[in-house]
């Protein structure tokens, strides 16, 4: 059976946990493949509320295997404390959580890194999380990072590689002004951690290989959203990982031909954490309405989110980048109350129409959204099965995939884990309805 794959289709904060949730159920592994504790994924089980933000949310299911890839960057103490977290909700974790011995660490001198770059840019600054994800993938790239694989070494040999790290980066520190790290705090700190995690670190490709060989059915799930990609994204402006499906075979260690599901992400309108350009965002008493009515505020950061109309530019070219082959659309019941709702169909760039999301930021920044506006429906979506949904709901959802160029193929309505219908394949949306009737 070939991989399944989840990215996100926008800024990140699509709702991909619980699609993930949903898709997991039916998997024996799931695998986080990039970025770190700067995400947050959540899970709503009846009245339980699950924040996930290293492990993946298969957690939930007692037959799934939790992966961390080795793409990502992970804060070992953060990670201890979500897997103790977890397993004190009743959760048994034992046996079912891996770690890639390829996956870089997360130190505390890559927290104040993050937070020092982060001031002294002239831009403004990027808006990060400050969770020292970017000084972590910096160390990867220069080579001088530690990894997962390190906590195998004899204590001796890990101590002494962790100090001089530590040395190398309080010069730097200091040099920025900075308060530097204690060696002897960092140090206990990671040998704390290191007894939780180093049962648990491996070299996770084999047992991936091997799973896909014998048939095991394989879910790779990946953090922030394409249009955060540190290649595609809107960058400077974007995560310091690979976000897109391209990511998704060199964080996990998959090869690319296993992939052969990949489902897409996207809200029914679109939203933005921190800095950079946003053609779609809605400065007014909509853009504040769907915040409030969505409840758009970080997992991660609790930061408010920018708000505002779906962007059909962006969501064809994402879909074209990552080859997705179906869209799970998200929190179509956050617009139930609005009687008109917009639409961009393509920007104007000077005198030029543009219908591809330019790959410079800069350009983005002064194209100008054209709306196609689509009449509300007004009336609740939330619990309701694809027969029982309204009209004009169903003519929403016809147009983003007229526009997008891609089949809808999961509708969430709420944040409930029931609340999702699974459209057929074959038809228009109205079609598929009468189908599903």
């Amino acid at each position: 059976m070939p991989v399944t794959l989840v990215v996100g289709g926008q800024w990140g904060d699509e709702g991909k946990a619980k699609i993930i949730d949903y898709l997991a159920r039916h998997m024996d592994y799931v695998v986080r493949f990039q970025g770190g504790a700067n995400a947050g994924h959540t899970v709503v089980v009846g009245k339980q509320r699950f924040a996930f933000h290293l492990v993946p949310s298969g957690i939930l299911y007692p037959d799934v295997t939790c992966v961390l890839g080795g793409g990502m960057v992970i804060d070992p103490s953060a990670l201890v404390a979500e897997i103790e977290g977890v397993a004190e909700r009743g959760i048994d974790v034992k046996g079912r959580i891996l770690v890639s011995s390829q996956a870089h660490l997360v130190l505390p001198y890559h927290f104040a890194l993050d937070a020092g770059s982060e001031a002294r840019r002239n831009d403004g600054g990027i808006g990060t999380t400050k969770r020292g994800i970017s000084p972590a993938y910096a160390d990867k790239v220069r080579r001088d990072g530690i990894r997962m694989s390190d906590l195998l070494r004899r204590d001796k040999d890990l101590e002494e590689l962790l100090r001089m790290r530590i040395r190398e980066k309080n010069r730097r520190l200091k040099a920025m002004g900075e308060t530097t790290v204690s060696p002897r705090k960092v140090v206990s700190s990671l040998f704390e951690a290191r007894r939780t995690i180093k049962p648990i670190v491996c070299d996770t490709r084999p047992i991936l290989w091997d799973a896909v060989e014998v048939g095991k059915r394989v879910l790779c799930e990946g953090a922030q959203g394409a249009l955060l990609d540190i290649d595609h994204g809107t960058y400077p402006y974007v995560t310091s990982s690979s976000a897109t499906a391209g990511g998704a075979a060199i964080g996990s260690g998959l090869p690319p031909s296993s992939f052969g599901r990949v489902v897409g992400i996207f809200k029914a309108y679109c939203t933005r954490v921190g800095n950079g350009p946003f053609p779609t965002e809605d400065f007014g008493a909509q853009g504040d309405r769907l915040r409030d009515i969505g409840n758009e505020y970080g997992t991660t950061t609790g930061r408010s989110r920018r708000c505002g109309w779906f962007d059909a530019v962006a969501a064809r070219t994402v879909v074209r980048l990552n080859g997705v082959t179906e869209i799970a659309l998200t929190k179509l019941d956050v617009l139930d109350t609005f009687t008109r709702i917009k639409v961009c169909t393509s920007y104007k760039a000077g005198r030029n129409t543009l219908d591809t999301f330019p790959a410079d930021a800069h350009q983005l920044e002064s194209v100008k959204p054209h709306y196609e506006t689509l009449p509300g429906w007004e009336e609740p979506t939330a619990g309701k099965r694809l027969a029982q949904l309204p009209p004009a709901a169903l003519a929403y959802v016809q147009a983003l995939e007229d526009l997008a160029g891609c089949r809808v193929g999961l509708l969430s309505t709420g944040p409930e884990r029931r609340a999702i219908i699974k459209i057929p394949r074959a038809g228009t949306v109205s079609a598929r309805r009468a189908v599903a009737t």
